[in-house]
């Protein structure tokens, strides 16, 4: 029987730092795109609406379907109602864009004043006729991609109730590219593995049937309140799985849900090989390099396990919340990875204060971090190599077809510090060959 390693195997630490990490109400960038009629209301003050005007660069004359729902000093102060306000924007929203259901966003503000979105969206879903689903995506409590979760979470209560349901397949949960979700489905298909449908799905109208005997599986590793939401609530049986991202975890992924239905996998090993071999370019560049990953948006387990699986040395993983339940099977393959690559266990450092990780930084002195926003152009200046780990996030990454992106995205600034160096010491070579002129 193959071994199960235990999370106490890892050396983890929690350092209980603050969350350095981007707004979590940054999941209407990706939300909005995703849910083709829905309509995003971030219910928040003016910094809420710099950031998202900032982030997202939307121009108003592309018409998203998101909106900010501006706190003044009345709302704050409790001179104005909060019905009445909601009330009269959600109509004006219903009579210019028609949605087929409203998403509110919570921030920080909402929760600091305690405002009751969830008792409001009832009463206010009931007069307007549009369903509205209310999310907290506070930067308080939530790290980035956690916006996400909140919102499927909340949308989960919303798919059709099918009590008996008998048809085998799987419902998969993850807000990832149109691109994306076909292949990982076609993938499954190929071996016989039926999708029922997706959350969050194309369309409102598309939310996939749920019932006590639904399947489900997810594609990112940040979503563990939707997987508790489904189990608990709508008493779906969770396929603890690792995620889909880099050619091993994708191959892992297809042969536990395969397992779940007795289904024997077919060319997967085959399959596997020969996206590694397409890889190879990328393979030298990152070989024998070293990465911290400092803590951001809870892909960090996936992708140093990939990383290591390519040959690189990872010292340490910060992520900014760790769910050893969700991410169990994510944990096992990668004690196993490193095991195989005969390499040392990463350290793994749970909400890492960011004083304490950059000192570490500049002891290990790492080929690569990979960071937000806020600590790479201070890393940089030390004359360490960074990459914005928000690029991840906002890439497509799964599944064996996107594999080379993501190496793309890790060895880009590997490779531009590369030819700078190639290019300063070109043009050295051509000041020392210029000819001196003696004086006689």
């Amino acid at each position: 029987m193959e071994r199960k390693p235990k999370i106490n195997e890892f050396q983890v630490n929690c350092e209980t730092g603050n969350y350095h990490t981007f707004c979590p109400i940054s999941c209407v960038a990706w939300l909005y795109q995703k849910i083709e009629d829905s309509f995003f209301l971030v219910i928040g003050t003016k910094t809420c609406g710099y950031f998202l005007q900032n982030a997202l660069g939307v121009m108003i004359f592309a018409e998203p379907r998101y909106a900010m729902a501006e706190l003044e000093e009345g709302d704050i102060s409790a001179q104005l109602n909060d019905y009445e306000e909601l009330k009269r924007l959600s109509i004006k929203i219903k009579t210019d864009r028609n949605p087929s259901i409203f998403v509110w966003i919570g921030t920080c503000t909402t929760e600091i004043i305690k405002m009751d979105l969830e008792g409001i969206a009832p009463r206010l879903e009931l007069e307007i006729g549009v369903p509205i689903v209310v999310a907290r995506a506070n930067g308080l409590d939530y790290a980035f991609t956690q916006g996400e979760d909140t919102v499927l979470a909340a949308m989960a209560h919303r798919c059709p109730n099918l009590p008996k349901l008998e048809e085998r397949g799987v419902v998969l949960f993850g807000s990832i590219s149109e691109q994306s979700t076909k292949h990982l489905s076609l993938e499954l298909e190929k071996q016989g593995v039926k999708v029922i449908g997706w959350l969050p799905a194309k369309n409102y109208a598309e939310l996939p049937n749920l019932g006590p005997n639904t399947y489900i599986c997810g594609v990112n590793p940040y979503l563990s309140r939707t997987a508790t939401t489904l189990m608990r609530r709508r008493k779906c049986k969770l396929i603890a799985a690792p995620f889909p991202i880099g050619p091993d975890g994708t191959k892992a992924w297809i042969q536990k849900i395969c397992k779940v239905f007795d289904i024997q996998p077919k060319n997967l090993d085959e399959r596997e090989k020969m996206v590694w071999q397409t890889l190879k370019p990328y393979l030298d560049i990152v070989k024998g390099k070293s990465v911290v990953l400092m803590g951001d948006n809870l892909l960090e387990l996936s992708l140093a396990r990939f990383l290591i699986k390519c040959g690189m040395t990872v010292y340490e993983i910060g992520l900014p919340y760790l769910d050893p339940r969700y991410q169990n099977e994510e944990l096992n393959l990668l004690y196993k990875t490193c095991i195989e690559m005969n390499v040392r266990l990463p350290h793994i450092i749970e909400k890492p204060d960011n004083y304490n990780q950059i000192e570490r930084i500049q002891d290990l002195q790492p080929d690569l971090v990979i960071t937000g926003m806020a600590q790479a152009n201070p890393l940089e200046a030390q004359g360490i190599t960074t990459k914005w780990s928000v690029e991840f996030t906002f890439s497509q990454i799964h599944g064996f077809m996107h594999a080379k992106d993501v190496l793309e995205l890790v060895t880009r600034p590997m490779r531009r510090k590369l030819l700078l160096h190639e290019t300063y010491t070109k043009k050295i070579d051509q000041t020392n060959n210029v000819p001196k002129l003696f004086v006689v």
